[in-house]
């Protein structure tokens, strides 16, 4: 009864240890994620005020590669990676000047239209500050480790309004196929105190509650597995796309800021070919995909993976979930179109299943659909969130993230390791009919064999 008593204690102290320090860093990074959105938004809406904002691109894109070349190397690219990068192998270390250079970066880049998202400076951002804050008290590298998770999951949790899976996100990202359970509670309190601290500011969010959720049948449910392969091929065209470019990039040994301007203006060309949709958060693009559909040509989503891949791999800064959002509705109305089907549906299936599969984030994708478009669509969602998880195989946009477990036993990799290092090789298996048959005429003459040799007394 005494040791009993003993650990109850000791987990009791911890559990409440952890409440204070996750409300804590809620807090900071709620209010942190609000001066950030504010200053976005504005920059947004003045650049929105003259019609040609985007020949400035080439601007915006080398100011955001000088900043982060001489003031923060850490900040380069969209947030996430580098935080995930910084817990796996610095113990969450991250240098205070990373937090106002991310900032400054993104919102320049953004704000003139590059095609980037916000959740990645808002997750580096509560990173950051969880770690200087842990610094602050002396903590040891594994303290650390979990006051940068609850920042991942404080800053993804205010920036969408998805308390609930931006928690979930923060201990579901850093490993493929596993969560971090020991970093769960502290991650759910950081993750709804951001949230209210920065509803509080005035911050408001989007959600779109279907009006059309079908029955389930067997038919429904085909469908919905058509599309998570869909979108686990569309996932799979996103991280494929992101790493070409990012080989591209490598290959033009310039300056970076110089390499900036050029992002710059091939990001203009682009645009002046295609359309403005492609820049930015493309909020209004995803806000057709979930209500008709009309207006979305069908290689939308196409176009926003090089507007993005371009953006983040030539000197822009800022998050890649929101243009996933785009590429998942976008193709989720294509399908629909495709097949016949109602777009709203599986516009919002697809936003939620491309973040399953290119973040290889099941869990988070799921429970988001629930937050952003009520419960009706969760299970369908959580189907094509799975499936599409599968189908991206061994590969993120997220490469730091370690591997946890095997997708396949056909495919033979090494857990353990980071997914930029894997090289999954097929394990060949004679599994066809004759094969099968073989195995078992083998059996049953081992059988018949015993039996000669072992007589019955």
């Amino acid at each position: 009864m005494k040791n009993i008593l003993q650990e109850e204690a000791v987990l009791l102290v911890s559990a409440f240890k952890w409440t204070i320090l996750a409300t804590f860093v809620g807090g900071i990074v709620g209010l942190s994620t609000a001066i950030f959105l504010k200053m976005l938004n504005l920059g947004i809406a003045i650049a929105a005020s003259y019609s040609y904002y985007f020949l400035f691109l080439p601007l915006a894109m080398f100011s955001s590669a000088l900043l982060v070349k001489y003031l923060a190397p850490d900040a380069e690219g969209h947030g996430t990676e580098k935080v995930i990068e910084a817990v796996h192998k610095y113990s969450g270390k991250i240098k205070p000047l990373v937090v106002p250079v991310k900032l400054f970066a993104t919102v320049i880049t953004i704000a003139l239209g590059g095609s980037a998202g916000k959740e990645g400076p808002c997750a580096q951002i509560g990173g950051g500050l969880s770690s200087i804050f842990a610094d602050i008290l002396g903590f040891d590298n594994k303290d650390r480790k979990k006051l940068v998770i609850c920042g991942i999951s404080a800053g993804f949790a205010s920036v969408f309004g998805t308390p609930l899976a931006g928690a979930i996100f923060g201990v579901e990202v850093l490993y493929t196929g596993s969560i971090l359970y020991e970093v769960l509670l502290p991650s759910v309190i950081a993750g709804i105190v951001s949230y209210h601290v920065t509803s509080a500011f005035g911050i408001t969010y989007f959600y779109h509650p279907l009006k059309f959720v079908p029955v389930f049948s067997e038919s429904i449910f085909i469908e919905v597995i058509l599309a998570g392969i869909f979108f686990g091929l569309c996932s799979l065209l996103l991280i494929e796309g992101m790493k070409l470019f990012k080989k591209l990039s490598e290959k033009i040994t310039i300056w970076a800021p110089l390499k900036g301007i050029a992002g710059g203006f091939i990001l203009v060309i682009l645009t002046l070919l295609f359309s403005k949709q492609y820049l930015g958060l493309g909020l209004n693009a995803i806000q057709t995909s979930l209500e008709k559909g009309e207006g979305i040509i069908w290689y939308a989503f196409i176009l926003k993976i090089i507007f993005t891949s371009v953006t983040l791999n030539f000197g822009g800064s800022g998050g890649i979930a929101t243009p996933i959002f785009f590429i998942g509705s976008t193709a989720g109305v294509l399908f629909a179109k495709l097949l016949g089907l109602k777009s709203s549906t599986f516009a919002a299936i697809g936003l939620v299943a491309v973040l399953a599969g290119a973040a290889n984030t099941p869990i988070s994708a799921s429970i988001m659909s629930a937050e952003l478009f009520g419960v009706g669509i969760t299970p369908y969602a959580s189907v094509a969130c799975v499936i599409s998880f599968l189908m991206t195989g061994y590969r993120s946009v997220y490469p730091s993230q370690i591997l946890a477990i095997k997708k396949s036993a056909s495919i033979d990799v090494e857990v353990g390791k980071e997914v930029e290092e894997i090289h999954p090789r097929i394990v060949t298996r004679d599994r066809s009919l004759i094969g099968i048959s073989r195995k078992i005429v083998k059996k049953i003459e081992k059988q018949f064999s015993r039996k000669r040799n072992n007589p019955p007394s």
